[in-house]
C-alpha cells in the first residue's frame, strides 16, 4: 500500500507543480498573461484525458508483464527529456491567437512526462485493486489531495524561495524519484495474474455501466469543470481584481473530489440537495443586475461557498454510481472526458460564441437539472415512499423557472452597454452614461471591473485626458513640463480608448503597442482620442515588450506602460530584462513611466529594484483625487530617469513627487525570479 499511496500522492504534486512553473517560463515570450494560462489549462486538460485513456487501454488490452514493460519504457524515454526547459525557438512572433504554437511548445518541452503523470492515478489504483483484492477508491482522494497539496505550495512555498531554473532542476530530481516508484510498482503489479480474485466480480451485482451512466458521469464532471473556470473568471472580472484569487475556487473544487471518494458516506443528499437549491438561488441573486451591492469579501466567499456545494454534488452523484474496479479505468476515463470538455467549453468555445460571461448561468442550470436527473435515474426514486410525481413535476418546473431567470438577467446585465464584445483576451465593454457632474455624457472602455479610460463628448472637453492620465497624475506631470520644448516621441505600452493621444502636441508621435486586436478597433470607431490628436499616431499590435525587443532604437522622450491595473498582472513587463529593453528606446534623459495604482499590489519595490541595476532613480507620484473632481483618478505612477533628469525635472513634477526607497532584503524580479506574495499589500 506504501509505495503505491506515495507513487500516486507524488504524481499528482508533481503535476501541479509544473503546471504554473513551465506557464511561468513561457510567460514573457507570448504576453497576456490571460492567453498564455487559457492555452496551458487546455493542454494540462487533454493531457489528463489522454492519460486516462492510456490507461484504460493497457488496462483492457494488455497483459500484466506486458503493461509493466511498455510503462517502463515510456518512463524511461521522459527522463531524457528532463529538466522541462523550453527552447527559446518557441518564442512567438505573432500574438494574435498564440494558442496553437504555445500548445506545440508544451508538447515538446513537457509533453510526455506530463502524460506519464496523468495516467498514474488510474493506472495504480488498477494495480492496487489486482495485488491486494481492495477497493482502490480512497486512492483518488489521496491524488487530489496531492494536487491540493502542489498548487498550494508553488507560490507559498517554492515560487518565493526558488528562481525558475533551480524549480525546473528539483522538480526533475523529484520526477526521477517518482518514476522509481512507478516502475516499481507496476513490476508487483505484473506478477499477479489478469484473473486473479481481487479484480473478480459477480455478473449478477456487478454488471458493466451503461452508456447512459457514462454520460451522465461525464455530463456531471463536465458542469463541475465549467463552475469552476467561470466562476473563478467571474471573481476575477466581475468581483474584484485581486491576484491569487483562482487558488480559491480551485481548492474547494480538489477537495470536493477529496472528501467525496475519502469517505463517500459524506455525501448525503438530504442535506446536500437543499443546500444545492439555496446555492443556485444565492448565485442566481449575486448575477442579478439590480442586485444591492454586496462587499467584496462576502461576494467572494459567497462564490466560493456555492461552488463547493455544486462541486460535491457533482462529484457525490459520480461516486455514488461508482462502478466495480473492474471497470474502474473507464470510470476515470468519463471524469476526465468530462472535465476537459467544461474546459474546451469556457477557454475555447464560449469566447467564440458568446457576447457576455454566459457560461455561468449555463453551468448553474445545468448543475439543478443533472442532479435531478442523477436522482430519477435510481428505480427507488419512483416508487411510491419516493418523491410523488406531483413533487417531480414542481422540481422541474421550478429548474425551468430558474434557467429562464438566469437567461434573462444575464442579457440584463449588457443592457447598459452600448456595445459589447469578446475574444480570447476577455470581454470588452462601451458604457456611456451622464455622472451628473455638468460635463454631459461621457464614453468608458470597461473590460471586467477595470476602466479602461473614458472620454467626455462634449465638444469643448472630449479633448482633455482623464482618469489614471489626467494632468495632474505622474504620466501628465512629466508631459506637461516638456510641453514648451521641441516635438517628442512618446511610446505608450497599452492603447485603452488613447487617451495619451491627447497630449500630443503637432509635430509629436505617439506610438502605442496593444496586445488585444480589438481595443484599436474601439478606439478608432468608439472614441476620438486618436482622431483628435495633432500628433501623428501609430499602432503596433502585439506584445509591447516582445515587440519592442525586436523594434531598432526608437528614440522616446517619454515610455510609458500601463499594465498593472487587471487580475492578471503581467510580470513579463516590469522585470530587469523588461527594463533593460525599455531604457534601450529611451533617449538620454528621457523618462520611463509606470502606472502601479493597484489596491492589492505594491509595486514601487520592483521598480525600485530594477531601476537600480541600470543606474537610475526611480520617483513615486501618488495623487490622491477629490471625491467630487470629474476629470481624475488617484493613481500612482513611478517614473524612472537618470539622476540629472530627476533634479531638472524636480520642481515640475510637485512636492508629492519622491524618491523611491530601497525596501530591506528585496530580491530584485527577473524573467527566472518573481513573487507577488511579496508585494502584497
Amino acid at each position: 500500500m506504501f509505495v503505491y499511496g506515495l507513487t500516486i500522492l507524488l504524481a499528482a504534486f508533481l503535476l501541479f507543480q509544473v503546471q504554473p512553473l513551465i506557464a511561468k517560463m513561457i510567460l514573457p515570450w507570448f504576453g497576456g498573461a490571460s492567453s498564455v494560462w487559457s492555452a496551458c489549462m487546455l493542454f494540462f486538460q487533454a493531457v489528463l484525458l489522454g492519460g486516462y485513456l492510456y490507461a484504460h487501454w493497457l488496462h483492457e488490452k494488455l497483459a500484466p508483464r506486458r503493461q509493466a514493460i511498455l510503462h517502463t519504457a515510456l518512463i524511461a524515454a521522459s527522463l531524457l527529456l528532463l529538466p522541462p526547459v523550453p527552447d527559446a525557438s518557441w518564442k512567438g512572433a505573432g500574438l494574435t491567437n498564440p494558442e496553437w504554437r504555445i500548445l506545440g511548445l508544451l508538447a515538446v518541452t513537457i509533453g510526455l512526462p506530463y502524460f506519464l503523470l496523468s495516467t498514474t492515478s488510474p493506472l495504480v489504483q488498477t494495480w492496487y485493486a489486482r495485488t491486494h483484492g481492495a477497493v482502490p477508491y480512497r486512492l483518488y482522494a489521496l491524488s487530489n489531495a496531492g494536487s491540493m497539496l502542489g498548487l498550494v505550495t508553488y507560490p507559498v512555498v517554492i515560487e518565493p524561495r526558488l528562481a525558475v531554473g533551480t524549480q525546473a532542476t528539483v522538480w526533475s530530481a523529484a520526477y526521477a524519484l517518482f518514476a522509481l516508484l512507478c516502475v516499481v510498482a507496476a513490476w508487483r503489479a505484473a506478477r499477479t495474474p489478469i484473473e486473479s480474485p481481487a479484480m473478480a466480480q459477480d455478473p449478477a451485482t456487478d454488471s458493466a455501466p451503461s452508456w447512459g451512466l457514462k454520460a451522465l458521469w461525464a455530463a456531471l464532471a463536465a458542469c463541475a469543470s465549467t463552475l469552476l473556470l467561470a466562476i473563478t473568471a467571474f471573481l476575477t472580472q466581475d468581483v474584484a481584481a485581486v491576484p491569487f484569487l483562482w487558488v480559491a475556487p480551485l481548492s474547494v473544487y480538489l477537495l470536493s473530489f477529496i472528501l467525496c471518494f475519502e469517505t463517500p458516506r459524506l455525501y448525503d443528499r438530504r442535506v446536500w440537495l437543499p443546500l444545492l437549491a439555496g446555492a443556485l438561488g444565492w448565485m442566481g441573486y449575486l448575477t442579478w443586475p439590480e442586485s444591492p451591492d454586496v462587499k467584496v469579501p462576502t461576494m467572494v466567499l459567497a462564490a466560493v461557498s456555492a461552488l463547493f456545494i455544486c462541486a460535491m454534488v457533482c462529484h457525490g452523484e459520480i461516486v455514488r454510481s461508482r462502478p466495480h474496479p473492474r471497470y474502474l479505468t473507464s470510470f476515470y476515463l468519463m471524469i476526465a472526458l468530462g472535465g476537459a470538455l467544461g474546459g474546451l467549453f469556457v477557454s475555447i468555445v464560449a469566447p467564440k460564441v458568446f457576447r457576455g460571461f454566459f457560461e455561468l448561468p449555463i453551468g448553474l442550470a445545468a448543475c439543478g437539472f443533472l442532479a435531478l436527473a442523477a436522482v430519477a435515474r435510481e428505480k427507488r426514486a419512483w416508487e411510491s415512499r419516493g418523491i410523488a410525481w406531483a413533487a417531480w413535476l414542481v422540481v422541474i418546473a421550478a429548474l425551468a423557472g430558474y434557467s429562464a431567470w438566469l437567461a434573462r438577467t444575464s442579457l440584463d446585465a449588457l443592457s447598459d452597454a452600448k456595445l459589447v464584445a469578446r475574444n480570447f483576451y476577455g470581454q470588452l465593454r462601451i458604457k456611456e452614461a451622464d455622472e451628473g457632474d455638468g460635463l454631459g455624457p461621457r464614453r468608458k472602455l470597461v473590460h471586467g471591473v477595470i476602466n479602461h479610460g473614458e472620454q467626455i463628448l462634449r465638444e469643448d472637453f472630449r479633448r482633455r485626458p482623464l482618469t489614471y492620465y489626467c494632468e495632474q497624475s505622474g504620466v501628465g506631470r512629466v508631459l506637461n513640463a516638456t510641453n514648451d520644448g521641441p516635438p517628442r516621441r512618446i511610446g505608450v505600452l497599452g492603447l485603452g480608448c488613447g487617451t495619451m493621444a491627447a497630449f500630443g502636441r503637432k509635430g509629436d508621435v505617439v506610438r502605442f503597442y496593444e496586445i488585444n486586436p480589438l481595443v484599436p478597433e474601439l478606439a478608432k470607431t468608439q472614441f476620438t482620442y486618436l482622431s483628435d490628436s495633432p500628433a501623428r499616431t501609430e499602432i503596433v499590435l502585439g506584445d509591447g515588450r516582445l515587440m519592442l525587443e525586436r523594434e531598432p532604437d526608437q528614440n522616446f522622450d517619454l515610455l510609458a506602460m500601463d499594465a498593472f491595473s487587471g487580475d492578471s498582472v503581467p510580470v513579463h513587463l516590469i522585470t530587469r530584462e523588461a527594463f533593460r529593453t525599455y531604457l534601450r528606446h529611451l533617449k538620454p534623459g528621457g523618462v520611463l513611466a509606470l502606472n502601479i495604482s493597484n489596491k492589492y499590489l505594491d509595486l514601487a519595490p520592483v521598480v525600485e529594484r530594477a531601476a537600480a541595476a541600470f543606474g537610475k532613480v526611480a520617483v513615486l507620484v501618488d495623487y490622491e483625487a477629490e471625491e467630487d473632481d470629474p476629470e481624475c483618478f488617484s493613481s500612482s505612477w513611478a517614473l524612472v530617469m537618470d539622476k540629472a533628469t530627476w533634479e531638472r525635472l524636480r520642481p515640475k513634477l510637485g512636492e508629492d513627487a519622491r524618491l523611491i526607497e530601497p525596501r530591506p532584503r528585496f530580491r530584485p524580479w527577473t524573467d527566472d525570479y518573481s513573487s507577488l506574495f511579496a508585494v502584497l499589500k
